[in-house]
């Protein structure tokens, strides 16, 4: 076991960190250090390149009384808007900021950060939508 491991779990049993702090740091720590082998290379996931939205609902309005929404949006994309934000003078910011709160919208420019796109991505597995519908599916993923 590294340092950094046994540190996380000795946090974890001090009761300093939660159990999902502890997860989320220790993959951390795995993503940083190299593959050392071909048989844990295997074992970690693909880096995900595509957040899908799907939606399968039944319609009332007629036709063929069903809904289908599928959205495929580039990571990549997400992450260079993400970096584009940090060239955006911080006046310009502010105004779009009250932009978007004025519409109803409430997003902080100034606090979007890389990791906090990693952060969210990493997320993902685990993320579960509730609907109020049953006759309606919808799932949000990377691929």
């Amino acid at each position: 076991m590294n340092e950094q491991r046994r540190q996380i779990l000795e946090m974890l049993a001090e009761g300093k960190i939660t159990a999902d702090e502890a997860e989320r740091l220790i993959d951390a720590v795995e993503r940083e250090q190299p593959e050392s082998s071909p048989r844990a290379a295997s074992r970690s996931k693909a880096r995900p390149k595509y957040l899908r939205v799907v939606v399968n609902a039944a319609d009332d309005s007629g036709g063929d009384g069903s809904s289908r929404i599928n959205v495929r949006v580039p990571l990549q994309l997400l992450r260079a808007g993400v970096r584009l934000t940090t060239l955006v003078p911080p006046q310009a910011l502010s105004k779009a900021n009250a932009e978007l709160h004025r519409a109803g919208v409430p997003i902080d420019l100034t606090e979007l950060k890389p990791q906090h796109l990693e952060d969210l991505v990493d997320q993902l597995d685990e993320l579960t939508v509730d609907v109020d519908d049953p006759d309606t599916t919808v799932r949000v993923f990377c691929e």
